[in-house]
C-alpha cells in the first residue's frame, strides 16, 4: 500500500500565520494528484511537508498508514523531481541518474540494470555521456525523471517540473509523465501553477488558494460544478466568465448592461432570490442570427483568431467576457454581434461569499462514450 493520508495539517513558520491551515486530503495507491493555486498559495510548502523538508505545526501526515510527522526524509521511500533538474553540472547523464543509488549502496550490477530499463524508457542511452549542459531543457528533465524512475520508490513528488519547458515540449513532457505514472505505477502527487496541467493529467485535483482548500475533485468536477468564484476562474482556459446579475421583468440583467431574456422554464429553473454573481463558460456563448428570437446584442472588442477557433472578446458592463467559437469568424472591432445566452448555461454564486448555488444545468459538448 502506496497511500498519504494527511489530517488537519496546519504549517506555519512564527506561530502567527499559517501558510496552510486544516488541509486533510488522501492520495490513493496509483493515484496521480495535483495540487494546484496560484504563487504564495502553499502548494509547494505541502510537497515539502510531505518529503519530510518542513516540519509540522499540527495535524497528522500519514505514509503507508505509519505516522510520519517526525519520520527523517531518507526513511519516507519517497523521491522527488523538481523545478530546476536538481543536476550536477561536474556529473554525467549516467552519474546523475545512478547517484541516489549510489549514497544507498546499490549493487552494481543491479544500478546497470536499473540504468538501462530507465535510459531506454525515457530516450536518454545516447546521451548517457554528456554533462548536463550539453543537454536541452526538455533532455535534463528527462534526466532528472530518469533518477527517479531508477530510485524505485512507490511514490514520486514532483514540484513544477514543466514550468522551465517551452510550451510545445511541456505537452509532450506531460504525456510522457503520465505514461510513466501508468507504466510504472506510481503513487504521484503533482504541484503546479499551470491549470491546464492540472486539467490534463490528474486523476484528482486539489485547489488552493491562501493556504486553504478550495476544492478537491476530479477534473470535470472542478470544471463543470466549482464550489466558489475562485474556482470558478481559475479552472478552464479561457477562464470563466463572471459577473453580477440581477433579475428584472424583462430578464437577467448582466452588469448592468446586457440584458438577457428568460422564458418560463429558464425562469423557473433561477435559484431563490434576486442578486447573485454568475458565471458562463465561453463555449457555452453561441453566434446567433440577427432574426433569432431571444439573443443579445454585443458589441465587440476584439478577437483572438486560434486557426481552429476564434476568441471573441466584449464587454458586459466594465466586464471583459470571452467568447469561443469553433471555426474562424473575421470580426471588426466595434461590429454589432448576436449571441446566444441561456440562464440554464449560468453558475449561480452568492453575490456576497462566492459561493456556488446551482451549477449549470447544460454542459456543452459532455457526451459519455459507451464501448
Amino acid at each position: 500500500m502506496h497511500k498519504i493520508e494527511i489530517r488537519d495539517l496546519t504549517k506555519s513558520y512564527d506561530g502567527k500565520t499559517n501558510i496552510l491551515e486544516e488541509i486533510s486530503l488522501d492520495v490513493e495507491e496509483g493515484e496521480f494528484y495535483v495540487l494546484v493555486g496560484p504563487s504564495g498559495c502553499g502548494k509547494s510548502t505541502l510537497l515539502r511537508v510531505i518529503a519530510g523538508l518542513e516540519k509540522i505545526t499540527s495535524g497528522t501526515l500519514m505514509i503507508d498508514g505509519k505516522i510520519a510527522n517526525n519520520m527523517p526524509p531518507k526513511d519516507r521511500n519517497l523521491s522527488m523531481v523538481f523545478q530546476n533538474y536538481a543536476l550536477y553540472p561536474h556529473m554525467t547523464v549516467k552519474d546523475n541518474i545512478l547517484f541516489g543509488l549510489d549514497v544507498k549502496k546499490v549493487p552494481k550490477a543491479e544500478q546497470k540494470r536499473r540504468l538501462d530499463e530507465a535510459a531506454e524508457m525515457l530516450g536518454l542511452t545516447q546521451y548517457l555521456k554528456r554533462k548536463p549542459r550539453e543537454l536541452s531543457g526538455g533532455q535534463r528533465q528527462r534526466v532528472a525523471l530518469a533518477r527517479s524512475v531508477c530510485s524505485q520508490s512507490p511514490i514520486c513528488l514532483m514540484d513544477e517540473p514543466l514550468s522551465n519547458l517551452d510550451a510545445k515540449l511541456r505537452g509532450q513532457m506531460r504525456n510522457e509523465i503520465r505514461r510513466l505514472q501508468k507504466k510504472l505505477g506510481l503513487t504521484v502527487i503533482y504541484v503546479t501553477h499551470d491549470q491546464v496541467e492540472a486539467m490534463t493529467m490528474g486523476d484528482h485535483i486539489m485547489v488552493l488558494h491562501g493556504g486553504k482548500i478550495q476544492q478537491m475533485g476530479t477534473p470535470l468536477e472542478l470544471y463543470n460544478q466549482p464550489a466558489n468564484t475562485f474556482v470558478a476562474g481559475f479552472i478552464g482556459s479561457p477562464q470563466m466568465n463572471l459577473t453580477q446579475a440581477t433579475l428584472t421583468e424583462k430578464g437577467l440583467l448582466l452588469g448592468g448592461d446586457l440584458l438577457v431574456p428568460l422564458n418560463e422554464e429558464e425562469r423557473a429553473n433561477l435559484p431563490e432570490g434576486n442578486q447573485w454573481q454568475i458565471g458562463v463558460r465561453a463555449e457555452q456563448i453561441e453566434p446567433a442570427a440577427p432574426g433569432q428570437q431571444d439573443t443579445c446584442l454585443v458589441y465587440a472588442t476584439s478577437t483572438e483568431m486560434m486557426g481552429n477557433e476564434t476568441q471573441v472578446l466584449f464587454h458586459v458592463g466594465d466586464t471583459l467576457f470571452t467568447a469561443r467559437w469553433t471555426g474562424q469568424y473575421i470580426i471588426d472591432p466595434g461590429q454589432h454581434l448576436h449571441v446566444s445566452l441561456s440562464a440554464d448555461d449560468f453558475h449561480f454564486f452568492d453575490k456576497d461569499k462566492g459561493t456556488l448555488i446551482r451549477p449549470a444545468l447544460h454542459i456543452k459538448g459532455f457526451t459519455a462514450q459507451i464501448a
